[in-house]
């Protein structure tokens, strides 16, 4: 009998290391995904670190680009003429528009319209969204792409 129950002990307790090592393993395999899943997120905000100093250093390269055309000839006139092309057509554009406008608002006057229902017809959501993406570009270019 006691050989019986020895026996019977001792094939019961053989399982025993092994249903030891399956919940061992299972720990560390959860344990493994744990930090495999914290290596892709720093791995992933490494590489937005790395987008963000891409476009940072593009940023300065274009600036760079800009100021080594910008140099000055020592031609007093070609200097000038240069320096004024930007803000010369700036300002005919911006004469043609207050022109154009204008001559909306006496047109729509002289039809019998009045002053603010005529500036409400002119003044538009159209002419609202180009008036202010044309201030956005000469004034905030930088700090909208920001």
């Amino acid at each position: 009998m006691l050989t019986l129950l020895g026996s019977v002990l001792g094939f019961g307790t053989s399982f025993l290391p092994k249903v030891m090592d399956y919940f061992q393993d299972k720990s560390d395999k959860k344990h493994e995904l744990l930090v495999l899943e914290l290596q892709m997120k720093a791995q992933s905000q490494g590489h937005s670190e790395r987008l963000e100093e891409i476009n940072a250093e593009a940023d300065i390269k274009e600036m760079q680009s800009l100021h080594r055309h910008d140099r000055l000839t020592g031609v007093k006139f070609i200097d000038g003429l240069r320096g004024s092309v930007r803000p010369v057509v700036t300002y005919v554009f911006l004469g043609l528009f207050v022109t154009v406008e204008t001559v909306a608002l006496f047109a729509l006057m002289k039809a019998g319209a009045n002053a603010g229902d005529a500036l409400q017809i002119i003044w538009s959501q159209d002419i609202n969204s180009l008036w202010a993406a044309i201030l956005s570009f000469w004034f905030g270019s930088r700090a909208i792409r920001k």
